[in-house]
């Protein structure tokens, strides 16, 4: 169509060579370097993502994105237009797409944060926002007159609330996404909201600065750094893509990244002049379409890799889980066994079946010792089962420390007295009642006070409890073997064994303390050790809120 023949206005010399209508000649080359390569990358990504899966997300980035393209493509029409009516067109468009553009992208925002569509009481608002510029758009409200011989039209009053609403929004995204990073229990997720958000507040945040910035100074060059900041939302996306699989997809991201630096070392012909200049993007374009091509590649192989990896722990979760199963009903079975032959050695002793010859009963104490022992081994194995599976249950009631530490050193006295150990009870203080749940909290000091005795052939054992204004303490001193720094490491964990304990220890399981330390959390206590070497006893440490 040629504008003329309506007696349409030319804008100042531009002549009107492309498509009779555009003067591509006329604009400063960064317009196309800047504009056109982060435009058909953004469209490359989005358009990838939404056909790889057809989410609600996937879906408004593509809208995003189309948007996006759609306001560039109304700003180059402005730049190029050789006519008066055709850049007036343009101008007064800009207010719809700007506005809904930025709806948009308040609404991906949502819908990626909280993984859900956006309430039907922000979607009203968003509707009333679009249709009132809709309905502005055609009038002074929106482009109040158009100067003819500068080719520029002046914005009306509706730029004003358009420039008070984009930094509006721009507040509102990073808002949510902070607000849904300290909802989301998932790490790994949380670390794609601030991605996202992070992403989407640099491209709004230079889109709109370059935007206000050149219409406030009237220097409408400045404008052409607004898309830049897609350009690092594109890089930021990118990298979720490839690091945290965003979106549901695997290899696009390292694709996506690898077109859009073609494309933008390609759009260099649009302004470089000589040869020397063309040779250089040439090779450069080249480069990096090789590595690119080897870095696809190496992408690909990773997250099969990867996904092989899952596969794998997938499977071993799943034995493990068998093999809990089983290692219960063994124990269990085993247990029955063992607990059955105790008893009998125990009757035995007691003469429930007669007297007992006096050659015999070194025999029995011994069998009986030594189903005991079974016994508590079995049971250990059980409860550190119980607990790292989640199944131990904690009822909570008021217990007097104090008693009932005196208590479990009355029933370790007679192992602390074969040794010849002094067992002694310190407490320091008038009240050491606390919440808790009283057989667990028994199985946790037994297990720690008994832990010393085994690990000290001869001097003492002290228990010492001291109350502070929100905690007791309860500290268990030794003269024993004491810890070395490397065995210091594998205490409290689960089977965790030191290389010098086991010496003295041979029937150690291991799970002693690792029980002792996740009993002492759920109270929400702290258990820790101390020593200063081997040789030189040992400190273990337990403190308990009061409430």
């Amino acid at each position: 169509m040629n504008f003329a023949t309506f007696g349409a206005q030319l804008c100042g010399e531009e002549a009107p060579w492309f498509l009779g209508i555009f003067d591509l000649s006329t604009p400063p080359a960064l317009l196309y370097y800047s504009y056109i390569p982060i435009v058909v990358a953004t469209l490359l990504i989005s358009t990838f993502v939404y056909l790889h899966r057809k989410s609600l997300t996937s879906k408004l980035l593509l809208a995003m994105s189309l948007l996006f393209g759609l306001w560039v493509l109304n700003v180059l029409v402005q730049w190029v237009s050789s006519y008066n009516v055709v850049l007036m067109f343009a101008w007064q468009l800009t207010a719809l797409i700007e506005v809904a553009l930025y709806l948009t992208v308040a609404y991906l925002a949502y819908a990626f944060y909280f993984r859900r569509d956006l309430p039907a009481a922000w979607k009203w608002v968003f509707v009333l926002i679009l249709m009132a510029v809709a309905a502005a758009t055609p009038t002074a409200l929106n482009v109040s007159s158009y100067d003819l011989y500068n080719c520029e039209g002046m914005n009306g009053i509706l730029w004003s609330v358009i420039y008070a609403l984009e930094p509006a929004i721009i507040v509102l995204t990073v808002a949510l996404g902070i607000g849904a990073w300290k909802q989301e229990q998932d790490a790994l997720y949380r670390k794609q909201i601030l991605f996202m958000a992070g992403g989407l507040a640099l491209f709004l945040g230079v889109f709109f600065l370059s935007n206000y910035y050149g219409e406030l100074t009237k220097l409408y060059e400045f404008n052409l750094w607004g898309p830049v900041g897609m350009f690092f939302f594109v890089m930021f996306l990118g990298y979720m893509i490839v690091e945290f699989k965003a979106f549901n997809v695997k290899l696009l991201g390292a694709q996506a990244l690898v077109y859009a630096t073609v494309i933008l070392i390609a759009s260099q012909y649009f302004f470089i002049e000589g040869r020397v200049s063309h040779g250089l993007v040439t090779a450069t374009l080249l480069l990096t379409a090789i590595f690119g091509y080897a870095l696809v590649r190496s992408v690909k192989r990773e997250v099969a890799q990867r996904e092989h990896i899952e596969q794998l722990a997938k499977e071993l979760e799943k034995s493990n889980s068998q093999q809990v199963v089983l290692i219960h009903f063994i124990t269990h079975q085993i247990k029955g066994f063992v607990t059955k032959s105790r008893n009998i050695f125990s009757m035995l002793l007691e003469g429930d079946f007669g007297v007992v010859p006096e050659s015999m009963k070194p025999m029995i104490e011994e069998g009986l010792r030594s189903d005991t022992k079974g016994a508590n081994t079995i049971q250990e194995i059980l409860n550190a089962a119980n607990i790292k599976s989640g199944k131990v249950t904690y009822a909570r009631s008021p217990v007097d420390m104090r008693e009932l530490t005196g208590s479990i050193i009355s029933d370790l006295k007679p192992a602390a007295d074969t040794k010849g150990l002094a067992l002694t009870l310190v407490p320091e203080g008038e009240d050491f009642t606390i919440q808790a749940d009283r057989m667990q909290l028994t199985n946790a000091l037994k297990n720690l006070i008994d832990n010393s005795i085994k690990y000290t052939p001869k001097g003492s054992v002290t228990v010492t409890l001291t109350r502070e204004p929100q905690l007791v303490r309860l500290t268990v001193t030794d003269t024993g073997v004491g810890i070395t720094p490397e065995d210091m490491h594998h205490l409290f964990t689960e089977g965790g064994h030191g290389k010098e304990s086991q010496k003295v220890n041979v029937e150690s399981t291991g799970f002693g303390l690792y029980i002792v330390k996740n009993i002492i959390e759920a109270h929400h206590g702290k258990v820790w050790a101390e020593s200063e070497g081997a040789g030189k006893g040992s400190r273990f440490i337990t403190e308990l809120p009061v409430s």
